[in-house]
């Protein structure tokens, strides 16, 4: 059976696409942008999972989820798995298929032609700290949104200039207490995240699922 690395499954997910969603973050990144809030996702080495335990966890929620969205690290490093993943899911839901790549659409676009349907919406491209952020759904504004079928057209509502809504974060606990979040912060927000909880008394690392979009 294809092997998958993963960070992380969690529903629901609020702050990655419209609705309550189910999201995957893939273990393993070999585009490593300067300055991801997501370093802990690049080892490609660590997540192995059963990806059946994973297709077992997807269905468990294709239900009550409005969409799936996955991230990473980089998911077309596990083209395989990827496929697997979202194959399933079509499988289970009509609801719409979000996916954040690293990699521009042009130098990918045959993995897609290879499996036509499976993504609704791409978002695509390296984060670049230099480039403003200033966009919906994007860490950084070289980022572009890609609707592929009809079903993705409902993401238009986010092909505009970011504002407050897009700037919210789901906060989390795993089984071990952890604390963790996802979304897109604006640049600066988890500098001072960590000053507010080191004047708490707390101690954060703040490495956890911060989604960077690349």
């Amino acid at each position: 059976m294809t092997a998958i690395h993963l960070s992380r499954i969690h529903f629901p997910v609020t702050t990655l696409g419209p609705g309550r969603r189910v999201a995957i973050w893939f273990q393993g990144c070999s585009i490593r942008c300067p300055g991801c809030v997501s370093v802990d996702t690049w080892d490609e080495s660590a997540g192995a999972t059963e990806i059946g335990e994973v297709l077992n966890i997807l269905a468990s929620h294709a239900e009550d989820a409005d969409g799936l969205t996955i991230s990473g690290g980089e998911p077309l490093d596990q083209p395989d798995a990827l496929a697997i993943v979202l194959s399933h899911w079509r499988s289970l839901s009509r609801r719409s298929t979000l996916l954040f790549t690293g990699y521009e659409m042009e130098s990918v676009r045959g993995w897609f032609a290879a499996h036509p349907g499976l993504v609704d919406v791409v978002i695509d491209g390296p984060y670049d700290v230099r480039a403003p952020q200033t966009l919906a759904l994007r860490g950084s504004d070289n980022q572009r949104l890609h609707a592929l079928t009809t079903l993705g057209e409902e993401f238009a509502a986010y092909d505009r200039p970011a504002d407050a809504r897009d700037r919210r974060l789901d906060v989390a606990f795993d089984g071990d207490g952890h604390a963790w979040f996802a979304g897109i912060p604006a640049r600066g927000d988890i500098g001072r995240l960590r000053r507010v909880l080191a004047a708490a008394g707390h101690r954060a690392t703040l490495s956890d699922q911060m989604e960077s979009a690349g």
